[in-house]
């Protein structure tokens, strides 16, 4: 997502979509996405939800090369009827939920360079079609991106864009999900993140909370470091299920009376996972 107000890149359609152009990939791009794809997916075996592996064998991303839009949208579509459509970078607000809306998941075209391996501020394609796109293979966690999109539209109107971002923050980009054998990731900036994949599950420094829609769209988020705090899910139809039974008009108006809650706050009504110690947090302040 992105500010409301943006200039359209030159060559980019009405709607932000850009030819992927994937013969223009060269072999040195495509050699850094086949290293990044190799070192998640054998580190992630035993980390992500399930149902994120199986996407990569349903969408045959395993195959070497940075995938073709078009071919990764033929068999997306097939599974849930998702498309990955290309894109110059982030686009405004209405476009955004607009594209999620009508099952387009937009993605950067472009890809890190060999320094940027471990971190980079835009998202790339790598984190954008190895991080979201496998999910969109599950149903209900492809309708709940639906359902996102078309509240990102109403809240676009109630002026409430922000709260909601806090809803993709901690779910989409950097949820957790509590399954019987314990926690495991699901969020793409967390599973696009080979630093961030140990760290969410394996670090005493940060909060680990269970997922409650009031209590996370009070929250405060970082952009720039590792998360103070991650909330867990259920499962992806009881987040499904709690996005479109909410009237979230209501809420919003309710949460603009009360306070933002700090990145590492733990209340005494919180479902604690984990009580974080803050470590990683307070070395990087201090």
């Amino acid at each position: 997502m992105a500010d409301a107000i943006m200039e359209r890149p030159e060559g980019a359609a009405a709607d932000w979509t850009i030819p992927q152009q994937w013969d223009r990939y060269s072999a040195a791009d495509h050699a850094t996405w086949d290293h990044l794809f190799a070192r998640q997916s054998a580190m992630l075996a035993d980390r992500v939800v399930p149902q994120f592996m199986a996407g990569l064998d349903i969408l045959r991303m395993d195959q070497p090369g940075i995938p073709d839009f078009d071919a990764l949208s033929e068999r997306l579509m097939k599974a849930t009827g998702w498309q990955v459509v290309a894109v110059p970078g982030l686009v405004p607000d209405a476009l955004f939920f607009d594209h999620l809306a009508n099952r387009r998941f937009v993605a950067g075209r472009f890809i890190r360079t060999p320094d940027q391996i471990d971190y980079l501020q835009e998202p790339d394609i790598f984190h954008d079609v190895f991080g979201h796109v496998p999910l969109l293979a599950n149903p209900a966690f492809a309708d709940f991106m639906q359902a996102y999109g078309q509240g990102g539209l109403r809240a676009d109107g109630l002026g409430a864009i922000a709260r909601l971002a806090r809803l993709y923050w901690y779910t989409v980009e950097f949820g957790l999900i509590r399954q019987d054998d314990g926690l495991r990731l699901y969020g793409a900036g967390i599973v696009s993140s080979y630093g961030e994949s140990r760290f969410a599950l394996d670090d005493p420094s940060p909060n680990r909370l269970g997922f409650d829609l009031k209590r996370l769209m009070r929250t405060q988020y970082k952009i720039d470091d590792y998360q103070q705090s991650y909330f867990v899910i259920d499962s992806f139809e009881d987040l499904l299920r709690q996005t479109v039974e909410t009237d979230f008009a209501p809420l919003y108006a309710e949460l603009e009376g009360q306070p933002d809650l700090a990145t590492d706050a733990v209340l005494p009504t919180d479902r604690v996972f984990t009580h974080g110690t803050q470590a990683h947090a307070r070395a990087i302040t201090s």
